[in-house]
C-alpha cells in the first residue's frame, strides 16, 4: 500500500479497512506442531480474544461438527478462547417455545443430541486445541430444568417458598432455583464441573449469572477444580467481590457496554467513558480485568444487534473494546456483518457473508491484540493514560504502554466532523491501514464522524 505522509496538523484520506474472503476449510484445518499446545495460564489471557459460539444458530446444521469445520476461520480472527454456550440436554417440562432455552439444563453431564454426540464435542475441543484455541463451557449453576433428575432424587437441592413450593428465578418459568445452603448440592455441582475438565479436557468455564450463586461456593469450586492446574473462569457479573483472591479471572463489562450504546445515540458523551475508567481503580483490584463487547447472545436477541444500537459507530466501538485494557469478545455472526436478532428458543441460523467488512476489521484487531504488547489486557495489562485534547467530550485519546511497546488510540465519538488539537508529536503508523501519519501537537487534526486511529510505532 502506498504510504501517505501528512502535512503538519492534517490527517488526510479516508479510513480504510480490508475485506478478506473466507477460504473453504471443509477439508483442511490449521494445526500446531504435535505436543505444542500449552495448558491455559493467566499469561495467555493478556493477548486473548474470546469468541462466543451459539451452536444452534452458528450454522444451518446447528451441530458441533459444523463448528469444528469453521475453527480455522475463527483462528484467523485472533481468537484464543472459544466459549461454547450450554451444550447440555434441555429440559422438556415447562420448556419455552420450540427447542427451548440452552440455560434450562436437565443433565449436567449430558450432551444435547440436537448438537451431535459426545464424540463430536470431543473432536471440536481437540481441533480447537490443535489450532491453539482454549475451550470454555457455559456453566449454569443457579438453576436447573424442572425435569433434572435431582428434582426427584434430591429435592432438598432446590429452594422452596414458605409453602414448600419450588421457586423459579425472576420470570424464568422453565427453570427452578438451586439451594446452596445444602453442602451435598455443592459437592454434586463441583463433581459435575470437574467431569468436563477431566473427561473432555476443557480449559475453564463461563459461569452464567455468577452473582446469583454464593461467592463462597465459587471459591470452594475454584480450589477443587484447579487442583494444581490453571483454568479460565469468566463470570457473568460486575461484582468485584467475585474476582477477589483469584476466584474469577474476568468479569463482564456491562457498564461500559451501556455507555457505548448511549454515546452512539447521543445520550452521553466521552466524559462518561472517562468517569468509568477513573472508577476502576476504586472498585476493582489491580489484576482484575473485564471482558468487553459490542454484542453477545443476550444483547443480540433481546436488545438488538450492534447495528441497531450503534449504527455507524459499530466499528469504532469494536476497536475500542480491543484498545482498552480488556479481553474483547466476538459473538458468532459479528464477523459476518450479521444484522438480525437471532431467535432464542428456535432454530434461526446466522448468514455467512464472504465479503463482510467486519471480518477484515476483526482480523486486524486480532493481530493487534495477539502481537502488540502495549495492548495486553489481563492481569498484567499495558498501562492506560488518558490524553487530553481540545475537545474531551467528543474525542477519546489515550496511550497504552508496556515495556518498550507503546501506542495511541484516537477516536471521534460523535456524528460530526471535529477539528481538534492533540498533545502528541511524532511519526506513527495507523495500524488498521498501514498508512504513515505525522502528528504535531501545535496543529489541528480533522476527524470525520466516528473516525478512529490506532497509532503504533514505526
Amino acid at each position: 500500500m502506498i504510504k501517505q505522509f501528512l502535512a503538519l496538523g492534517l490527517i488526510a484520506g479516508l479510513f480504510l479497512t480490508s475485506c478478506s474472503k473466507k477460504e473453504d476449510t471443509s477439508e483442511t484445518t490449521t494445526e500446531l506442531a504435535e505436543g505444542s499446545f500449552k495448558p491455559f495460564t493467566a499469561d495467555e489471557a493478556e493477548t486473548a480474544v474470546i469468541y462466543e459460539v451459539n451452536v444452534r444458530q452458528f450454522s444451518p446444521e446447528g451441530t458441533f461438527a459444523a463448528v469444528t469445520k469453521e475453527i480455522p476461520n475463527i483462528k484467523k480472527l485472533g481468537v484464543k478462547i472459544l466459549w461454547l454456550m450450554p451444550v447440555h440436554p434441555i429440559g422438556v417440562e415447562k420448556r419455552k417455545e420450540g427447542l427451548g432455552s440452552y440455560y434450562s439444563i436437565s443433565d449436567y453431564r449430558g450432551v444435547n443430541p440436537e448438537f451431535g454426540t459426545a464424540e463430536d464435542l470431543k473432536q471440536l475441543i481437540e481441533t480447537a486445541h490443535a489450532n491453539g484455541i482454549y475451550v470454555v463451557l457455559d456453566w449454569v449453576a443457579n438453576h436447573t430444568a424442572w425435569d433434572h433428575p435431582w428434582m426427584k432424587s434430591n429435592p432438598d437441592f432446590y429452594e422452596k417458598d414458605e409453602k414448600g413450593n419450588f421457586i423459579s428465578p425472576f420470570d424464568w418459568t422453565d427453570v427452578v432455583s438451586l439451594e446452596y445452603n445444602n453442602p451435598a448440592l455443592r459437592k454434586a455441582m463441583i463433581a459435575d464441573m470437574k467431569y468436563w475438565l477431566d473427561e473432555f479436557k476443557i480449559d475453564g468455564f463461563r459461569c452464567d449469572m455468577a452473582h446469583m450463586v454464593p461467592t463462597d461456593f465459587w471459591a470452594e469450586a475454584k480450589k477443587e477444580l484447579a487442583n494444581g492446574r490453571e483454568i479460565f473462569m469468566l463470570g457473568e457479573t460486575e461484582e468485584p467481590e467475585l474476582l477477589k483472591n483469584g476466584v474469577f479471572d474476568s468479569a463482564y463489562g456491562w457498564e461500559l457496554h451501556h455507555i457505548m450504546n448511549d454515546i452512539a445515540n447521543a445520550k452521553k458523551d466521552v466524559s462518561a467513558i472517562d468517569v468509568y475508567m477513573d472508577s476502576i481503580q476504586h472498585k476493582w483490584e489491580k489484576d482484575d480485568y473485564k471482558m468487553l463487547f459490542t454484542s453477545n447472545h443476550d444483547e443480540n436477541s433481546w436488545a438488538g444487534t450492534e447495528f441497531e444500537r450503534m449504527g455507524d459507530a459499530v466499528e469504532t466501538f469494536a476497536a475500542l473494546t480491543y484498545a482498552l485494557p480488556s479481553v474483547p469478545l466476538i459473538y458468532n455472526g459479528q464477523e459476518e456483518d450479521f444484522n438480525r436478532r437471532l431467535k432464542f428458543f428456535v432454530k434461526d441460523s446466522i448468514d455467512r457473508n464472504p465479503n463482510a467488512k467486519m471480518r477484515g476489521v476483526y482480523e486486524k484487531l486480532g493481530d493487534l491484540k495477539n502481537n502488540n504488547e502495549a495492548f495486553n489486557g489481563a492481569k498484567n495489562a499495558g498501562s492506560y493514560e488518558r490524553i487530553k485534547t481540545s475537545d474531551d467530550k467528543s474525542i477519546l485519546a489515550f496511550k497504552r504502554k508496556k515495556n518498550s511497546s507503546e501506542a495511541y488510540f484516537v477516536g471521534n465519538f460523535t456524528k460530526e466532523t471535529k477539528e481538534v488539537t492533540l498533545p502528541i508529536t511524532g511519526e506513527f503508523v495507523n495500524f488498521m491501514t498501514k498508512d504513515a501519519i505525522t502528528l504535531d501537537a501545535t496543529k489541528k487534526v480533522s476527524l470525520k464522524p466516528w473516525q478512529y486511529y490506532i497509532l503504533v510505532q514505526k
